[in-house]
């Protein structure tokens, strides 16, 4: 298999008006099940990393990937390496990883980072979007020692991947408010995106 996806769902910490983001409604179903619909065409194979109780994914009957012991509460990068050991397990040699809050990805998301052999990261209009990015697996041993160095941000651990620029308006844009919830509801019925 080449290239494996990872939604970072998140846990606990991921939540925004008491509600957790992944089951946040948008459109009449959860927002999680909106990144599958976008990304399982895409992927070999597709997982969730998520903490806390793995059955409210049982639906979707996708793997959940918790944060390790050691690495719980640390950080999306503690996602990430959790799911390059899963990928590498599967003999992929990519992974797409993707944030859970991110509804509007676009449908040929891994074609185009995947141009990029040794990693990439998605951009728009000059922004960085690194929580949206195509991994190397054979990277991860070096990943790890950054994270056991202290390394939590994504930006920096996709140092020397490629930038890769998509056209406005913004596929990355994120739902982190009740107003981006509201925002991304106007734009799903206004068939936007």
């Amino acid at each position: 298999m080449e290239i494996a996806g990872l939604i970072l769902a998140g846990g606990q910490g991921s939540r925004m008006g008491g509600v957790d983001k992944a089951m946040l409604m948008l459109a009449g179903r959860p927002l999680v099940e909106h990144l599958v619909a976008r990304l399982a065409p895409q992927v070999g194979a597709l997982a969730l990393s998520a903490n806390g109780d793995a059955a409210r994914f049982g639906a979707l009957g996708l793997p959940v990937l918790a944060d390790p012991p050691d690495r719980t509460g640390q950080g999306p990068l503690a996602g990430v390496l959790a799911g390059l050991d899963w990928a590498a397990g599967l003999g992929a040699r990519r992974l797409l990883v993707v944030a859970v809050d991110t509804p509007f990805l676009p449908t040929d998301l891994v074609a185009r980072l995947a141009v990029a052999p040794d990693g990439a990261f998605a951009a728009c209009a000059g922004r960085d979007h690194p929580s949206v990015a195509l991994w190397p697996v054979a990277g991860r041993a070096r990943l790890a020692a950054e994270f056991a160095e202290g390394e939590r941000r994504m930006r920096a651990a996709m140092a020397g991947a490629e930038r890769i620029e998509f056209s406005p308006p913004d596929p990355f844009f994120n739902i982190n408010t009740t107003a981006d919830l509201a925002k991304a509801e106007a734009l799903m019925a206004e068939g936007a995106r």
